[in-house]
């Protein structure tokens, strides 16, 4: 037994069932526990009603389409971790999937190793967010984070980030004033180094800066050091 894994609960929303079966097989070994449905309308009625450590899910779904699905998940869960798995290996899908609140994203075909890394990856973060304690409160340049509730203010207004939005702003914010590139931001936020995954910092980025700035095309927090990277603003 994996005592990494113990008691996370997964719901995989796949119509695929060869892919579905192994990937159930393989995460269930890890002693995950897996809840798994080929029907997007029943899909969506789990993700709604129940609590999930991380939801896989297929964007091309029968009855309703994996996006619609993650939408509505984020409305009414912003810090839900959601995996987007699908066949639709373009810069333009992955960046749309990015865009309305996945996590991280995985075309197919893929390697069951790859796919077990970046559960493992994402479960960690939340672990690490959940052993955090209320004396954890971050405050710079007028945002206000506390990990532990996963809860954000900027001037005094709440704002709603998801999982991955909150981790991005949280490491800004533990090292205001400091510049990091895309590959820095990729590795200590993700997890990963594949330079593949670099247009993900950007589109995240730009995500924050849509909910957290006044003017988003004149950023006063998460601002751009041209060459260079990004850094929050102290």
């Amino acid at each position: 037994m994996n005592a990494e894994c113990n008691g996370k609960s997964i719901l995989f929303v796949e119509d695929e069932q060869e892919i579905a079966d192994i990937v159930t097989l393989h995460l269930g070994d890890l002693n995950y526990q897996i809840t798994h449905t080929t029907d997007g309308i029943k899909g969506l009625t789990l993700a709604l009603k129940d609590s999930w450590d991380l939801i896989l899910l297929d964007l091309t779904l029968p009855k309703i389409d994996g996006l619609d699905i993650c939408k509505q998940v984020r409305e009414s869960n912003p810090a839900t971790p959601i995996i987007l798995v699908s066949a639709r290996s373009g810069e333009e899908e992955r960046v749309l999937g990015l865009d309305i609140g996945a996590d991280d994203y995985i075309t197919k075909p893929f390697s069951i190793d790859e796919l077990i890394a970046r559960v493992k990856a994402v479960l960690r973060r939340v672990d690490a967010l959940q052993g955090l304690t209320p004396a954890d409160v971050i405050t710079v340049n007028g945002i206000v984070l506390d990990p532990a509730r996963h809860t954000v203010t900027v001037s005094g207004r709440a704002v709603n980030l998801t999982a991955r939005e909150f981790d991005l702003l949280l490491h800004f914010a533990k090292s205001p004033g400091q510049v990091f590139n895309r590959s820095e931001i990729l590795e200590n936020v993700w997890g990963t180094r594949h330079d593949g995954y670099l247009h993900t910092v950007n589109s995240h980025i730009n995500r924050l800066r849509s909910k957290i700035e006044c003017d988003p095309a004149k950023p006063a927090y998460i601002q751009t050091v041209w060459g260079v990277g990004y850094k929050l603003a102290s």
